[in-house]
C-alpha cells in the first residue's frame, strides 16, 4: 500500500501560517486528504481532494485552509493561514478510497495515513 510523509509542522502565534506538505510514496489514490487529532478531541477530517482538484472541507477551516496537490511530485499539501489555538492538534494526510469528496474527508481516519505532523498555535 501507499505509505505516506509529512512534514512542515511546528509552533507559530494566533494568527500565523504554516503550509504541510506529504509525499506519497507512489501516484496518489482517487481522494487524499488531511485530518486532525487534538488531546481529548475526537478525530476531525479538514479537508479532502480528488484527482481532478476538487476540494472539501470542513466548516471550522473554511476560508483559512487550502488544500492543493503537485501531482508530479505524487504531493499533497495543507495552506493553513490565521491559525488560531483551536487549531493546535496533530495532522494526519491520509487516503479513502472513495470519489465523494465530504465522505472522504470524514472517514480519512479510516484510511492509509502518514505518521502525523504537529501543528501548535499559541495565543
Amino acid at each position: 500500500q501507499v505509505q505516506l510523509a509529512e512534514s512542515g509542522g511546528g509552533s507559530v502565534q494566533s494568527g500565523g501560517s504554516l503550509r504541510l506538505s506529504c509525499v506519497a510514496s507512489y501516484s496518489r489514490s482517487v481522494c487524499m486528504g488531511w485530518f486532525r487529532q487534538a488531546p481529548g478531541k475526537e478525530r476531525e477530517g479538514v479537508a479532502s481532494i480528488g484527482r481532478d482538484g476538487a476540494t472539501s472541507y470542513a466548516d471550522s477551516v473554511k476560508g483559512r485552509f487550502t488544500i492543493s496537490q503537485d501531482n508530479a511530485k505524487n504531493t499533497l499539501y495543507l495552506q493553513m493561514n490565521s491559525l488560531k489555538p483551536e487549531d493546535t492538534a496533530t495532522y494526519y494526510c491520509a487516503t479513502y478510497p472513495t470519489v465523494q469528496l465530504d465522505l472522504c474527508r470524514q472517514n480519512l481516519e479510516f484510511g492509509v495515513r502518514g505518521q502525523g505532523t504537529q501543528v501548535t498555535v499559541s495565543s
